[in-house]
């Protein structure tokens, strides 16, 4: 009924029906109302004009009202109220809102109400439906020279507050289209412009589209420098947009900011507002160096930045006001300055530049970065938070980057960078956990280790000689899955060197837990979760795949061409059992200390690794070929063989493990005999003790038993005589006269020990075996008692 109303060729029933419709969000009562009458609710007509899509049909009716400015206003302010809907901001997108509110941005309104109430509706659109949908509506030609005319009419002559907000707004609609690539912001020319603008203030450049333009210190116009660095950041990421950016002197503007001062001088920004500039600009240069390196180089902005710094690490007074979103930890410090310079350096040395690389080694950057890093350890040390931990996780990126594959360099880096790593690599395993970064600075000081150490004997021999393989292997025994693969890719690295082998064959670990042990330990863990087939007892289950995982046998045979790898070869860089051979190759498999038979069984297996290796390659090689065609007859028997080879080796290996086990078993058994006979002899010992005591205890108490065990004696002193009387021999008896007892009598000798008026002193003097007696304290002083010592002697050793 209405879009019929709206046809009505009268001004003052169009304006009326839109007059109505602003009253459904009008929640004031009349003042009047007759009497017995009920007001509608709002709500309900609110509800009723979605359901009769309102909103719709006032979108279609904007083509009616084209050429009439104030029947076209009242349109927009009744669409402005209907757009608070989500339901309604939907059917207006069907009816191509955004599209067609854009094209009316330009139009002619002395009032300024037409880019205000459009601005506001599409800015709704973007709220309460698909961004995505919106922007690719505006995604036209003619829509984004609209909205480029508007922002520049309001950029060039609007002086009103409520015009540089606006103006805002509108930029923040384009830096949406920009990053849209179908978006023909560079056709429009409005990309360059958007250049233009956020470099003009830093490049004074001659260019006829800023030509009398200034900006004033108002918090909008900050609010508009912010937003044009944005849209740098945003062009950074479109490749067609990068010879603009270099045209336009965007690295030296930006580069501008990289100095240790707290205010430009070009601008009068307070200290809040500048550094707010700085920090973006720098952030942002992240962004654009990478893209830029001829400019970058060009610039000498590897120089700014080691020079900033520098800065950052001084002891200038400086407190940073830390109020930005890239400014935050940096209250009161130089922190978020260096957090960013570091993150440019990164950026750029992440791209392996020969010469980018070079320049800042040629600078001495690797030594400063070390010194950054031990400043760093330091506020680490005071206050431990994720800056700072980002701050030595940039750092050692970077080193790593500059050092891999260049000795000269490691040795620069060798002995006070070696003294760096070791305590990131004995952190705290709690700490991991803990949600600040350490686990991204614990990986980025291994990859130092890797990129910076290994491949220099100097740097090598010194880790070494810190215990850094104790380190690591302390760390392997953790058995984080996330860490066993880098820590196992340094140790096989680190085994060229001759020393390392000894190193790894000393650690123990928890438990006295060898090294051998922990590798195999480890291989057995990763198989389980592989889905490696084994039996109880740890041997090979299926001899024609003995290490293929459950996602190998899933997986259907798939012709490839030659040049891709299939699955048995892709596999090998998946997990860590590569590693552990190779680690297991250079410690060698025999006499490995600490091993269970359970380890041995493992073991047979890792010593096979290649051979199974072989065999599934061999194996997935037959299948693809069957699956192409058949092989002739000669081929397909070498391919048999083959697969009996490998069947074979399984076989052979089940069977080594079979041994191994009942060895095992059989020594178990001979322990378990030894040991039931050890407690057998004691407890006959016991018994013969037991039994020797009661006969003791019956010759004591019984006179009779006493004579009866008399007699025996004689007897058998009798019989152990011998019977060939020697001529002229005396006979000794082996009684003696009065003695009742049976037990073979002796020579009793009493020893004492040396009185102290020998030796005149306590015993408890210790060296004194060492000493001489002296004259005054010793033997000569006490001669006159020498005849009582002697006295005494005799009497304490009686002989019969």
């Amino acid at each position: 009924m209405i879009s019929l109303t709206l046809k009505v060729p009268s001004s003052q029933v169009r304006i009326q029906i839109c007059k109505c419709v602003v009253s459904f969000y009008n929640t004031e009562l009349p003042r009047k109302l007759l009497s017995g009458y009920q007001p509608t609710s709002a709500n309900y007509k609110i509800q009723m004009a979605e359901l009769g899509g309102l909103a719709e049909t006032l979108i279609l009716s904007l083509t009616l009202v084209e050429n009439q400015l104030t029947e076209k206003l009242w349109v927009l302010k009744a669409l402005q109220h209907l757009s608070s809907s989500g339901v309604n901001c939907r059917l207006m997108m069907k009816a191509q809102a955004a599209s067609r509110l854009c094209l009316y941005l330009n139009g002619v309104d002395p009032s300024g109400q037409l880019v205000f109430r459009s601005s506001e509706i599409l800015w709704n659109l973007l709220e309460n439906t698909s961004k995505e949908e919106v922007v690719n509506q505006l995604s036209s030609l003619e829509c984004v020279h609209a909205l480029k005319e508007v922002f520049v009419d309001l950029l060039m002559h609007g002086f009103r507050h409520y015009d540089r907000q606006l103006r805002n707004d509108l930029l923040v609609i384009a830096t949406l289209l920009a990053e849209n690539p179908a978006a023909p912001m560079i056709e429009s020319g409005f990309t360059k412009l958007l250049i233009v603008l956020a470099t003009f203030t830093e490049v004074k450049i001659p260019n006829p589209l800023i030509k009398g333009l200034k900006l004033t210190y108002s918090y909008e116009d900050f609010e508009l420098k912010k937003l044009l660095f944005n849209v740098i950041a945003v062009l950074s990421k479109d490749p067609c947009a990068v010879r603009l950016l270099s045209e336009n002197y965007v690295m030296p503007a930006l580069l501008c900011y990289v100095k240790p001062s707290q205010k430009p001088g070009f601008h009068d920004w307070s200290a809040a507002q500048y550094e707010e500039l700085q920090l973006h600009a720098i952030a942002i240069l992240a962004s654009v160096a990478p893209l830029l390196v001829d400019k970058y180089l060009s610039c000498q902005a590897n120089t700014l930045l080691l020079v900033f710094l520098e800065w950052c690490i001084g002891q200038d007074p400086f407190f940073g006001q830390g109020n930005s979103f890239h400014g935050t930890g940096g209250r009161g410090n130089k922190l978020a300055q260096m957090r960013c310079s570091l993150r440019v350096l990164r950026s750029v040395v992440s791209l392996y530049d020969d010469a980018v690389n070079l320049n800042l080694c040629d600078q001495g950057a690797i030594s400063q970065l070390l010194d950054i890093l031990k400043y760093a350890a330091n506020k680490s040390k005071e206050k431990e938070d994720a800056i700072v931990l980002e701050v030595q996780a940039d750092i050692l990126f970077i080193l790593s980057a500059l050092c891999e594959n260049d000795l000269h360099r490691k040795e620069l880096f060798s002995y006070e960078g070696v003294d760096i790593l070791i305590p990131f690599i004995q952190m705290d395993p709690k700490r991991l956990y803990s949600g600040l970064g350490h686990n991204c600075l614990l990986f980025s000081a291994l990859d130092c280790l890797w990129s910076c150490v290994i491949g220099c004997y100097i740097a090598e021999d010194y880790f070494l000689e810190k215990q850094g393989i104790f380190l690591l292997l302390d760390l392997l025994a953790l058995k984080q899955k996330n860490l066993c693969n880098i820590i196992l890719g340094i140790l096989v690295e680190f085994c060229d060197n001759p020393q390392t082998t000894s190193h790894i064959s000393t650690w123990r670990g928890e438990k006295d837990q060898t090294a051998a042990n922990l590798l195999i330990e480890l291989w057995r863990q990763e198989e389980l979760e592989l889905g490696v087939k084994r039996d109880r007892y740890g041997r090979i289950a299926d001899v024609k795949r003995p290490i293929a995982s459950s996602f190998q046998k899933q997986q259907e045979v798939i012709p490839m061409p030659a040049n891709c790898p299939s699955f048995a070869i892709m596999e090998i860089s998946e997990n860590i059992r590569a590693k552990l051979y190779s680690l297991l190759c250079k410690l060698g498999f025999e006499n490995l200390p600490g091993l269970s038979a359970k380890d041995f069984v493992t073991l047979a297996i890792i010593r096979r690794y290649i051979d199974f290796k072989v065999g599934e390659v061999w194996s997935e090689l037959c299948a693809e070929l069957k699956e192409e065609f058949r092989p002739v007859t000669s081929d397909e028997e070498a391919l048999k063989v083959i697969s009996e080879v490998s069947e074979d080796t399984g076989r052979m290996v089940a069977a080594l493990q079979t041994e191994v086990l009942e060895s095992q078993h059989h020594q178990e058994i001979q322990e378990e005999e030894e040991t039931y006979t050890k407690i057998q002899a004691i407890h006959k010992q016991r018994e013969m003790v037991n039994k020797s005591w009661k006969n003791f205890l019956t010759r004591t108490s019984k006179y009779e038993a006493l004579k009866k065990a008399k007699r025996i004696q004689e007897k058998s002193i009798e019989a152990s005589r011998s019977k060939l009387k020697t001529q002229n021999g005396t006979v000794h008896s082996t009684d003696i006269k009065g003695l009742s007892t049976t037990i073979g009598s002796g020579r009793l000798v009493t020893v004492e020990s040396t009185p102290p008026q020998l030796i005149g002193g306590p015993l408890a003097v210790t060296d004194l075996a060492l000493r001489k007696p002296s004259v005054s304290k010793g033997a000569l002083k006490k001669i006159k008692r020498v005849k009582t010592l002697d006295s005494v002697k005799k009497d304490s050793v009686p002989i019969e």
